[in-house]
């Protein structure tokens, strides 16, 4: 699989490590993973904090991509939903870890989730 990342000059320049577009080349599998929370494995319980639930989140994403023979390398889109926007600079430092370089098409929605206890849900797309 190869990536271009599609950053034309008209536009701003990107920040905090995303691409404006992201085109998938020669790909054959495409992997869409639903929105994830923070919900431990029981299902019932989560942790408290923003920064707990996101590493578990991260943790889930990853579990789902080695089940399907990919990583985080495979990744080509995220779209975030936050409970409040003073959870984006540690979104931002979380995401930039676990991404390790790689960059993605990214979005983040500052929304009313579900639950009053989820901080953050997140939903990705890979591709191999």
């Amino acid at each position: 699989m190869d990536t271009i990342a599609r950053e034309p000059s008209s536009l701003f320049p990107p920040y905090r490590g995303y691409v404006h577009a992201l085109e998938v080349a020669g790909s054959t599998r495409l992997l869409f993973i639903s929105g994830l929370n923070g919900f431990e494995q029981d299902g019932r319980t989560m942790p408290e904090s923003f920064e707990e639930q996101a590493e578990l989140i991260w943790r889930h994403i990853g579990a789902i991509l080695e089940s399907a023979g990919m990583g985080v390398r495979n990744l080509v889109s995220l779209r975030t939903y936050l409970a409040d926007p003073q959870y984006d600079d540690a979104n931002g430092r979380i995401r930039a870890e676990r991404l390790a370089g790689h960059r993605v098409a990214s979005t983040v929605v500052c929304c009313r989730l579900l639950e009053p206890a989820w901080k953050l849900e997140v939903e990705a797309i890979a591709a191999a």
